[in-house]
């Protein structure tokens, strides 16, 4: 399952909506075929893992993240069909589909045809890997990843607003790969006419899987400048429009200080990505009011789930404390 989940990875911010999962087929103690879902959604995971361990399926073991569907499309079979078509033994399953059109029943159908199934294998793990897809299917809008880079005394930027470069190479390097595992970037109006970012994934191999570009401003007549690195950019005048955002299950939300705190303030940060240096500016900005009534609110929000140096940085991955959906 830990392959499963591993290969689940390579689809983050590529398939909406379908969910980015991932599969393994093992036959003998030797894997015989992995697939993760394809950009656009499709193919399946199952049905890539299937088509490259063809004979060796029947009497294996599938690995697969999130319950085979169980409906049928015009891009493509039912995977719960096609698994027992391929004649699988028993099939392990990290957590199942609330999508109504499997929910159930792609386990449902397994079992009919004989095929052993064991759910419920590291079901966090895939449900966090999942995050963006279940996000859109039980809140209505894309998982929200807010980056802050900051010092030690909590800046983000200079007193005159300049921030290029609070972190170092390996940590603006880690950065990017982030921006590759999102459909969307968004940055505030501000920092879109003071840096004129490109935005863009700027790793060896990840070039192609740049994220659509928004800018955050309440001027409904706003146009970003045409052409150029300030080209290509679409507008979102409110936090609460993510639910429109067509396409894209994650959003990357990189600054500035304002639109930070807009996004805090009305609670739709799911990750928070805090890059730390190890310098102090002293007189910096810092976020401005997330509209906390009282110190007591702003205790038992998030978790943190991850942390680790990049170079001489480091970075603590946080996820919002929220009620099961």
């Amino acid at each position: 399952m830990g392959a499963a989940l591993a290969l689940a990875e390579r689809g983050r911010g590529l398939t909406a909506p379908n969910p980015n999962v991932g599969c393994v087929i093992v036959q003998d103690g030797r894997v015989a075929g992995r697939g993760w879902t394809q950009p656009g959604g499709r193919p399946h995971a199952e049905a890539m893992a299937l088509a490259e361990a063809a004979a060796k399926s029947r009497g294996a073991t599938c690995y697969t993240i999130l319950e085979p569907c169980a409906h049928e499309s015009a891009r493509g079979p039912a995977c719960a069909d096609l698994l027992v078509a391929a004649g699988v033994a028993r099939v392990v399953i990290a957590t199942g589909d609330p999508d109504s059109r499997t929910d159930g029943s792609g386990i449902a159908r397994l079992r009919g045809a004989g095929i052993e199934v064991v759910t419920d294998v590291r079901a966090e793990e895939a449900r966090r890997t999942m995050a963006g897809f279940l996000t859109r299917y039980f809140h209505g809008r894309p998982l929200v990843t807010l980056k802050l880079a900051m010092s030690l005394d909590g800046a983000v930027a200079r007193a005159d607003g300049s921030s290029r470069w609070i972190t170092g190479p390996e940590a603006r390097a880690h950065a990017h790969l982030e921006r590759a595992r999102h459909e969307a970037i968004l940055v505030g109006r501000g920092t879109l006419e003071a840096d004129a970012p490109a935005l863009d994934v700027r790793l060896a191999g990840l070039e192609g899987r740049s994220p659509e570009r928004w800018v955050l401003s309440h001027d409904h007549s706003f146009q970003p400048a045409k052409g150029g690195r300030a080209g290509n950019w679409k507008v979102l005048t409110s936090p609460a429009d993510i639910a429109d955002l067509d396409g894209v299950d994650h959003l990357f939300v990189e600054g500035g200080a304002s639109t930070a705190a807009a996004f805090l303030s009305a609670d739709l940060v799911d990750r928070l990505l805090l890059y730390r240096a190890p310098i102090l500016i002293g007189g910096g900005r810092t976020l401005p009011d997330i509209g906390l009534a009282n110190l007591a609110e702003a205790h038992g929000r998030w978790n943190l789930h991850d942390a680790r140096r990049l170079g001489s940085d480091r970075v603590e991955v946080y996820e919002r404390v929220r009620e099961p959906a």
